[in-house]
């Protein structure tokens, strides 16, 4: 697992210890960041379920201005800093050990870009935290784009009501399926 573009191009990261999150592919995380290309430069995101940091990171290193990592993790949260030090992103990154459905029912603050929500596989986390987000508006703006990284048996149909999907991609056994918001 290593940082594939940007200032901190080719720095590898500290997997979190015992194997307790489930990171995203090089290929998965090269083609996402294809996607989104320039797009990310300058971008305020959040990496909800932040694992290692690995997309927050690479989001850091192609450019995003800002960084919310959120984990309940004690090791994640140690990782997460651990890589962001080593990459020297540190500065533009906040790290807070919490419990991500708490974050988000009390998020009070300046809303996002960009969030990244890849929680643990097969507990349908994704979509009870893809509803949460869903739920509420003050979490985007108008041009947000939101994205759920799953296995792909774990996809079933979804009822959103301030989302809409624009694009999902297959990588092996990462789906990561897009959002933005239904003006």
């Amino acid at each position: 697992m290593r940082v594939i573009a940007g200032s901190a191009k080719g720095h590898r990261l500290q997997p979190v210890p015992r194997n307790t999150t489930r990171p995203i592919t090089d290929r998965a995380k090269e083609a996402l960041f294809s996607i989104l290309g320039d797009w990310i430069e300058e971008t305020y995101a959040l990496d909800l379920f932040g694992g290692t940091g690995a997309v927050g990171i690479e989001a850091l290193s192609r450019g995003a201005a800002h960084v919310h990592f959120i984990d309940r993790s004690r090791a994640a949260i140690r990782t997460i800093r651990h890589n962001l030090a080593h990459c020297k992103l540190s500065e533009r990154a906040t790290v807070e050990r919490r419990d991500s459905f708490a974050f988000l029912e009390q998020f009070d603050s300046e809303p996002f870009d960009l969030i990244y929500i890849a929680p643990p596989q097969y507990q349908g986390l994704w979509r009870v935290a893809l509803l949460a987000v869903d739920a509420r508006p003050n979490l985007l703006t108008d041009d947000s784009v939101v994205i759920v990284q799953i296995h792909p048996r774990e996809e079933t149909p979804i009822a959103l009501e301030n989302l809409i999907e624009f694009d999902r991609r297959r990588y092996g056994s990462v789906l990561l399926i897009f959002y933005d918001c239904a003006n």
